[in-house]
């Protein structure tokens, strides 16, 4: 059995009139991390979705093989329930067991309605739900927006054990993330 890789040939991807990048290609296999750098507004979101499935690309092909596991600003948590319930329709949909909820801060905070929560906590949530997942490649859309020191550190942590798993890790973000073996594109070298 193959283990999951991320393929991308020759991509390009348009917002309204405007190619954000052109020419991007890369490839991705097991135990691998990629950071993807750039200004605001030049497409690393954009990339992520296209890896995702969740956007075409203007030009080229995009291919991952493995399940995805996607974590962006948006984290699927219901506003209105408390933390553990979120949490555990999650783990029903997902059919894993759930992620370590003291290790990522969050065992004290289960019964609080996730509108309440922080940024920082509901950043940690969606790892918790990523976690859950089991997902052999991870799409992380800024993951570190929002937390503190030792939830970055954590969440760097968190990635380095994916990948020395046999896991991959996509990340967009405009911050620095330290993970072993990252390497680094700056989208800025693929710009129109």
């Amino acid at each position: 059995m193959q283990g999951p890789s991320i393929t991308a040939q020759d991509l390009a991807c348009r917002r309204g009139d405007r190619i954000l990048f052109r020419g991007l290609s890369l490839a991705l296999n097991a135990g691998e991390a990629l950071q993807v750098v750039g200004s605001n507004g030049i497409g690393k979101s954009s990339l992520i979705r296209i890896i995702a499935g969740l956007a075409r690309p203007f030009a080229g092909t995009a291919k991952a093989r493995g399940t995805l596991g996607l974590m962006d600003e948006r984290h699927a948590l219901d506003p209105q329930v408390p933390l553990g319930e979120a949490l555990a329709f999650w783990r029903r949909i997902d059919g894993a067991a759930g992620a370590d909820l003291t290790r990522l801060g969050l065992d004290n905070l289960l019964d609080v309605p996730v509108r309440y929560l922080s940024t920082g906590q509901k950043k940690r949530a969606a790892f918790a739900r990523l976690l859950g997942q089991n997902a052999a490649i991870w799409l992380l859309d800024e993951p570190l927006n929002g937390l503190d020191g030792s939830a970055v550190a954590l969440a760097e942590t968190l990635t380095a054990e994916h990948c020395a798993a046999g896991g991959i890790a996509l990340v967009a973000s405009h911050q620095p993330f330290a993970v072993p073996s990252l390497r680094r594109i700056d989208l800025a070298g693929y710009t129109a």
